[in-house]
């Protein structure tokens, strides 16, 4: 599979979601949120001051945004830009990935390199700790039947799979797969249960089946894969965004991060 350059212009890219017949993403050092349609147009959310990592939609449309540094969640529902809810006390580092479920509820992953943390932002914004000892948790997913959180472990190369009982806290925690090739970033689930995963050192985007199976790869030559997203008709749309560095610090005032896309044969499933 080769990748179509779909646009570029942006600090760097994470975080991409699907929604609404675009594709949502954060420009985390550059202050904004872009959307981008099937075509590359780019239109900005500004977000000064503010250092915007996960994106996740919940049920009345109203977009939750981590703030990574000052470890705020915001709310923008298509007009204005609030805090919804701060997260420094439970946060034991920067804030990253999120996933919102069904009823609304946010995972959020706190990034420590040892000791990180899942914090779950419920409906009414109150907030709890559901998951700890995490080596820099990332990229996360729910699978269709909203039982099950899988969440990328950046420092232990390792996909982690939790299960969602019905109160929203997470148990049974088990490895999805490890040993991976490269430390896992942004993550995307699809239909036959395989995980597209950022692989940011080893310069790749893959496919991998419970298990630790690599079934696909996607070269990114000297780019580095940061995170991607399904969408686009039928979902089959791969999106993937790269950098030219895998530590954004060192891109401050650039506009090197790109989007590209690639139509994959499983369509992709639960949330995002």
């Amino acid at each position: 599979m080769i990748p179509t350059p779909l646009t570029s212009g942006f600090c760097f890219g994470e975080g991409p979601r699907w929604f609404e017949g675009l594709l949502w993403f954060s420009d985390l050092l550059g202050e904004a949120v872009h959307t981008s349609d099937m075509r590359g147009s780019l239109t900005t959310l500004p977000l000064p001051g503010h250092s915007p990592s996960g994106l996740g939609f919940r049920p009345d449309g109203t977009l939750l945004i981590t703030s990574a540094e000052d470890r705020l969640v915001l709310g923008y529902d298509g007009d204005t830009v609030d805090i919804v809810a701060d997260l420094t006390e439970l946060a034991p580092a920067n804030l990253g990935d999120m996933v919102v479920d069904g009823l609304g509820r946010a995972y959020i992953g706190a990034q420590a390199f040892t000791g990180g943390v899942i914090i779950r932002l419920d409906p009414d914004n109150s907030a709890t700790v559901v998951a700890t000892d995490l080596d820099f948790p990332n990229g996360m997913v729910i699978t269709p039947d909203h039982r099950s959180l899988i969440v990328a472990e950046s420092i232990a190369r390792r996909l982690t799979e939790f299960t969602i009982d019905g109160d929203g806290a997470l148990h049974d925690r088990r490895v999805f797969a490890d040993g991976l090739d490269g430390p896992p970033d942004g993550i995307a689930l699809d239909a036959e249960g395989g995980v597209w995963t950022a692989m940011t050192l080893a310069h790749q985007f893959e496919r991998i089946a419970a298990g630790g199976e690599v079934t696909d790869r996607i070269d990114m030559g000297d780019r580095v894969a940061i995170a991607c997203a399904l969408g686009g008709p039928e979902r089959r749309t791969l999106f993937l965004l790269s950098s030219t560095d895998a530590y954004p610090k060192r891109l401050v005032g650039t506009r090197l991060s790109r989007l590209d896309a690639v139509t994959v044969d499983n369509p992709g499933a639960g949330l995002p």
